[in-house]
């Protein structure tokens, strides 16, 4: 079982770029997570609509030093394939991808010193076998100035680039595919959306391609960059805390029509959580056709485990309880890096913020083992016991009428990876080859 391409492997993230491009109404879904619920959740949706599925590591979740999940890029490498292996999924349908990689986890270090370690970020992430490269080098570093000019980001990611390609080379593998962009949004969503954030200027997404173009061909990297499938660009979808802003596709209709000019690129498009089918649909329609999703995902699963930990709180005497949303809320308060310095308020709106925000950073702390130890007792003590109808009608009404139809498991994992596949369904129903794949055939789920 490899999850690793060839070198003689094609692209299938350039055969879907060209299947759109040829006027195909398809697209590629990313998921941008690290969370076992939410990849499981990935896997059955990938395998229920026909998709490949395209799982993306962002450079401070996993990289040479381990990231803050504590995985390097091999050890995230074959964490996916333990669970492609143990959910059924065929590893080859799987595209590893690095998101944001460059000097971004080492900004407050001078500018020479975060591109080395961003060079072996790189050569970490293509060695084991990541294909798709979102090559970011769009942050200033501590000696360079608060903005950095278009020539010296695409400077800076064709250097990248060159590692990245030296780097399959070595270890036998196809060479990568490129997304680059300096109009990158911030990961994770904007601390505030304010008056709304403003859609890419075609002008601008011209100069940033026509730097990079430059920059590449300076290099000596021609042959790479006919492996540039995508550029990261604004197209007016973002959120913050509490507020999302929508797609407007007229608002983007001149730098839609843009990338329709430029053989066999289209846009890459950050930030789309929390869309609604219709916006998903339409983005892709408009060359948006690369989707990023993250926070999306793991807010489903935190309001699932919530909701299990309700029904917890009705079934279990407290001695027996997990105490879930105590333990999460004790953690995040003992170790508030993650969180404190994005949520503003009173204690109160904080509070409220640190469980409930669209940010979501409380997805930080689900790998903490106190957190981790609270959730496998809440599974624990559920699977113990029969979820009574009433109780899931109550909390998960949604999952309640699949458990009904025989379409779910009545199980704590079944259910919390439903409430996630939901979500990432929408992505998978915009992004499909087929239409028929909104109307998928049905499969029981399981507790695995």
């Amino acid at each position: 079982m490899s999850i690793v391409p060839s070198r003689a492997a094609a692209s299938p993230v350039q055969a879907l770029v060209a299947a759109h491009r040829r006027g195909e109404p398809v697209g590629l879904y990313s998921v941008c997570c690290s969370n076992e619920q939410v990849l499981r959740a990935a896997m059955q949706v990938a395998q229920r609509y026909g998709t490949p599925l395209l799982i993306e590591a962002t450079s401070n979740q996993v990289d040479q030093f381990g990231g803050y999940t504590g995985m390097t890029p091999p050890q995230f490498r074959d964490f996916v394939l333990r669970l492609a292996a143990e959910q059924g999924f065929a590893a080859e349908r799987i595209v590893l991808g690095g998101d944001h990689l460059g000097p971004n986890a080492w900004q407050q270090l001078p500018a020479e010193t975060a591109m080395a370690r961003a060079c072996t970020l790189i050569a970490a992430y293509v060695e084991a076998g990541f294909h798709k490269i979102h090559l970011d080098c769009s942050m200033a570093c501590a000696d360079d100035p608060a903005r950095l000019s278009d020539d010296l980001v695409a400077a800076r990611s064709a250097r990248l680039a060159a590692v990245a390609e030296a780097s399959a080379a070595r270890a036998g593998l196809a060479p990568p595919v490129y997304v680059i962009g300096t109009e990158v949004p911030v990961p994770g969503g904007e601390a505030s959306l304010g008056a709304g954030v403003a859609v890419t200027r075609p002008e601008a997404a011209a100069q940033t391609l026509d730097a990079h173009r430059q920059a590449f061909a300076a290099a000596g990297l021609d042959a790479a960059w006919q492996r540039v499938v995508a550029l990261v660009v604004q197209p007016g979808v973002d959120f913050d805390h509490s507020r999302i802003q929508h797609y407007d596709p007229a608002a983007a209709a001149a730098l839609s029509a843009f990338v329709a000019g430029q053989p066999g690129l289209v846009y890459e498009a950050h930030s789309t959580d929390y869309q609604t089918e219709t916006a998903l649909h339409a983005l892709v329609r408009d060359h948006f056709a690369i989707l990023k999703v993250g926070p999306a995902a793991t807010y489903a699963l935190r309001e699932a485990l919530f909701a299990l930990a309700a029904i917890e709180r009705e079934l279990l005497p407290v001695e027996q309880r997990s105490h879930l949303v105590e333990v999460l809320e004790r953690c995040m308060l003992e170790r508030p890096g993650h969180w404190q310095k994005h949520y503003p308020g009173k204690p109160d709106e904080q509070r409220l913020l640190r469980r409930f925000a669209l940010s979501d950073r409380c997805r930080y702390y689900w790998g903490e083992p106190a957190v981790r130890q609270a959730v496998a007792r809440l599974f624990a003590g559920l699977e113990q016991t029969a979820l009574p109808p009433t109780l899931l009608s109550q909390f998960l009404p949604e999952q309640y009428e699949e458990v009904l139809l025989g379409r779910l498991a009545a199980t704590p994992s079944a259910l919390a990876q439903h409430k996630v596949a939901q979500v990432l369904a929408r992505y998978a129903r915009a992004c499909a080859r087929n239409e028929a794949a909104t109307a998928p055939k049905i499969e029981r789920q399981g507790a695995k």
